[in-house]
This record gives C-alpha cells, structure tokens and sequence, in this order.
C-alpha cells in the first residue's frame, strides 16, 4: 500500500494511491504521525476502511511530504560502503548519527533553496528513508520490523562547508528545504528494504547508482541502535545514508546550481523530484 498526503481544496489530506488516483482517507488526521498514532496495529487494515473519500487523478494532485511534521528526522552517514570508500573514510564501527530540523522538510515538486548565505556547496544525497510506525524503544533488530509503518525517499540536502565546520553536522542538514521527502510512504508489508535499486539525477545525469543491499548498518540495526538510547515515536522520519556519487566527491565536483532538476528513484517506491533554485528574497 502507498500512503499520501495531498492538498485537497486548499487543505492537507491524507490518502491512499491507486491506479485511478488518490483515494483520499475519511479521517480527522491530516498528518501521517498522527493517523499511526491512532491506529491499533493493522496499519493496512487501518487505512483500507478509511478510504472511501474523493478520488483525485495523480495528474492533478499537489503532493505534499507524506510526513509534513515528524516529531524527529534521525539521519546515518557513511552508511554505504561505497560511500565511505569514495571519501577516503574506513566504514564506521557504530552508526553515525546525526539531527535534521523539522523545517526542512518539503514534499515533491517543492524547489530546493540555494541559501543566500551559503550557495556554492549544496549537494545532494539520494536516500531510502524508515518511517516509525508505532512507539519504539529498546527493541532489537528482530522486532523492528514490527516498528516500522513504511519506507520513502529523502533527499538529504547538505551544506558542505557549514556540514564540516561542526562535527555534529545539524547545521549543513537543516537549512529549510533541504529535506525534500515523498512521493509516499510504500508500507512495509510491500517492500524487502534491503533489496532496491537507488538512482539519483541531476539534471537528467545519472550521479548515483546503488543498491540498498550496500548498507553498513541495515534498517532494522538502525532502529534498534537508536531505540536502545531514547523513544522513537510513531511518524519519526529516518534517512538512512546515501551511496557514492555525491557531488562533493565527483571530479570535477557536481554540486547543485540554480536550474537543476534532481530526481532520485527507489525501485518499489517512486521518484521523488525537486527542481533547484537561489532562494528567494525575504517577501519574494
């Protein structure tokens, strides 16, 4: 089953895809953190009975984040080995993990801001991202999957040289915009995470070619590593590192410009496509 979140008469709505469109969920939650929070198991289940609202055809409808405000975004580096070889980087022992600030999430179609303050290091990094489906703390890897309502795609836009000038890394994370998230949550149930092709273009340019079977630390590790330490509450959005090919280690670097298109592909997901532009003026 894939999960979206749509504008439906000016309003947020969440609903199901299918071949006629989006079926939109009769149901007071507007945001997917909250509709996991009420639902008692069978997210499947869950959301088939609540969907009986308007369809809307895919070509009309204005897809927003399927997740628009995670309670966390929990990111890994270095979490291909791919990855960490282009780098010149030994794969890491334990993940690495770092904070995106929930502004900076944008769903598909949204366009990626080149910070005024900052424009000549933006990159991208094409990711498979776990959507927490029910309240999560210490559990083992065995149990995870049972904590995970889906998978969708995440770019996780990096500021180079603020990335490097801190070793915690939040601030080249978090400018706004820079978490484009979507199409749609694929649920668990319909997708081996640990078996999809990753491709990301820039402009039409093939800049990563990977397959999710190069993970370091696969899904369910993450999800226990991190539930070891603190609550992970249904909603929590976790990008789980991205393969070789960044822009930064290219050569010559292939970092983002105004006019770019990036389109990043998850084989049993969709493609999420954002175009990059300077960012606006205050008030523009």
């Amino acid at each position: 089953m894939r999960i979206a979140r749509h504008l439906l008469d000016g309003q947020p709505a969440l609903a199901t895809v299918t071949d006629d469109g989006l079926v939109t969920l009769q149901t007071e939650h507007t945001d997917l953190p909250s509709l996991l929070g009420s639902s008692d198991g069978d997210l499947v289940a869950h959301v088939q009975a609540l969907a009986t609202g308007s369809v809307t055809p895919l070509a009309e409808a204005e897809l927003l984040s399927p997740v628009g405000r995670p309670p966390a975004i929990l990111a890994v580096g270095l979490n291909y080995r791919a990855h960490a070889a282009e780098g010149g980087r030994e794969p890491p022992k334990v993940p690495i993990i770092f904070n995106k600030h929930h502004n900076c999430i944008v769903g598909p179609g949204h366009p990626i801001h080149l910070p005024a303050a900052a424009p000549d290091m933006v990159d991208y990094e094409g990711e498979l991202a776990v959507v927490i489906g029910r309240t999560a703390r210490a559990v083992s890897a065995a149990e995870a999957p049972d904590c995970i309502a889906g998978y969708t795609i995440m770019n996780d836009v990096s500021v180079r040289d603020w990335q490097r000038r801190s070793p915690t890394m939040t601030m080249g994370k978090s400018w706004d915009t820079h978490g484009p998230c979507g199409p749609w949550v694929v649920t668990s149930d319909s997708l081996d995470p640990h078996s999809c092709r990753l491709v990301t273009e820039v402009s039409g340019e093939v800049r990563q070619d990977a397959n999710t079977d190069d993970l370091i630390f696969d899904c369910y590790a993450i999800v226990e590593h991190l539930s070891t330490a603190f609550t992970l509450d249904p909603g929590t959005i976790i990008a789980t590192g991205t393969p070789a090919g960044v822009g930064a280690f290219s050569d010559p670097p292939g970092l983002l410009k105004d006019g770019d298109e990036v389109a990043i592909t998850i084989e049993g997901i969709g493609t999420l496509t954002n175009p990059v532009i300077s960012e606006p003026t205050a008030g523009g």
